[in-house]
């Protein structure tokens, strides 16, 4: 990748992002009070118009303020013909089959990643009107309030959040395992359909660990920034530095992590 001289204000990415998030969001309000169709890439993997739709109005603002940026989005994948150093990488739609279903649980993201390295996250939940964002290195907010992750301790008594991939009827790596042991072990596990979210919700205090085992960086990218922003901890499911081009992923406010880390150890052992 060649790199962007100069390098663009992080506001006006910031800027340009939420406005893409709210259109989109906007797409999607739409799409769910006039109807859409169903298609299915697997027996439960979804797709709807409204998933193209809320993605092209995503990289058509990208396009009008920065023409030459690459994208990265679920469903037309990466914009291979981009040399630029920044990188948008886009779910249109984080929660399809809850969407599908009229589970008004789904949100939008959106990540900027400039030279490999994490800009800034916004995530948008239309059905409720919530507005995640982060810059790097500039804390992380809700509505423009400051988030902070919650202080529970120890993980008995602490609400965590999962989910579970596409293939889950066909690999033995479903994070069933994982989900069982965890519902021995905390106060409540929960399964909302949307990875993005479930990031946010942690970075909120809402939740206060989520881990899941197979993840695509639009699931995750803005999330991450944002939770990494309000203080949480992330790494892979060993404890290692966590990046969002591997599928694992445990993420939490910090103060149990290390006993989800012992959690899943005790799972790959056995």
């Amino acid at each position: 990748m060649s790199c962007d001289q100069p390098p663009v204000p992080i506001e006006r990415l910031l800027s340009v992002a939420v406005d893409a998030a709210k259109a989109a969001g906007r797409v999607l309000s739409d799409y769910a009070k006039s109807g859409f169709t169903v298609e299915r890439k697997n027996p439960i993997n979804l797709v709807t118009d409204a998933d193209h739709a809320a993605e092209q109005c995503i990289i058509d603002h990208i396009a009008q303020s920065f023409p030459g940026h690459g994208t990265l989005a679920e469903e037309r994948g990466i914009d291979a013909a981009r040399s630029s150093a920044y990188r948008w990488i886009i779910d249109p739609l984080d929660g399809t089959t809850n969407f599908a279903h009229r589970f008004p649980v789904y949100a939008v993201s959106i990540a900027v990643e400039y030279a490999n390295e994490l800009l800034l996250g916004v995530v948008y939940d239309p059905a409720r009107d919530e507005l995640f964002t982060a810059i790097a290195g500039r804390g992380a907010f809700m509505n423009g309030r400051s988030l902070a992750v919650s202080n529970t301790a120890p993980l008995d008594a602490a609400l965590l959040v999962t989910g579970f991939a596409y293939d889950i009827r066909e690999t033995s790596n479903n994070n069933l395992d994982h989900f069982a042991r965890f519902s021995l072990k905390a106060q409540g596990v929960r399964r909302t359909g949307s990875a993005a979210l479930d990031l946010c919700y942690v970075a909120a205090g809402r939740f206060d660990g989520f881990w899941e085992v197979k993840l695509s960086p639009w699931d995750m990218a803005a999330g991450v920034v944002i939770l990494n922003e309000a203080g949480g901890r992330i790494t892979d499911l060993c404890g290692n530095l966590h990046t969002i081009y591997q599928p694992e992923l445990v993420a939490s406010n910090g103060l149990i992590h290390v006993e989800m880390l012992g959690v899943i150890r005790e799972n790959l052992r056995s």
